[in-house]
């Protein structure tokens, strides 16, 4: 997997988050499809982390390799 794609995936769970968001009733967040839309963000989130660490252990591979 690539930087390119990595980085597109990124922003495709960024905008997930963005729309999951608009879904939220912040009144009562933890009411019917306001759950469902704090789930889809946590879920985005560690997706976006989850490909944090792997493009930073893509760079330290590339580096022990050069050595």
């Amino acid at each position: 997997m690539n930087k390119t794609f990595s980085i597109i995936l990124i922003l495709l769970a960024l905008a997930l988050v963005a729309y999951n968001v608009t879904l939220v009733d912040f009144e009562n967040p933890f009411q019917g499809d306001s759950t469902i839309a704090l789930i889809g963000i946590v879920a985005s989130l560690c997706a976006i982390v989850l490909l944090l660490i792997f493009m930073t252990s893509k760079k330290i591979d590339k580096k022990l390799k050069e050595d």
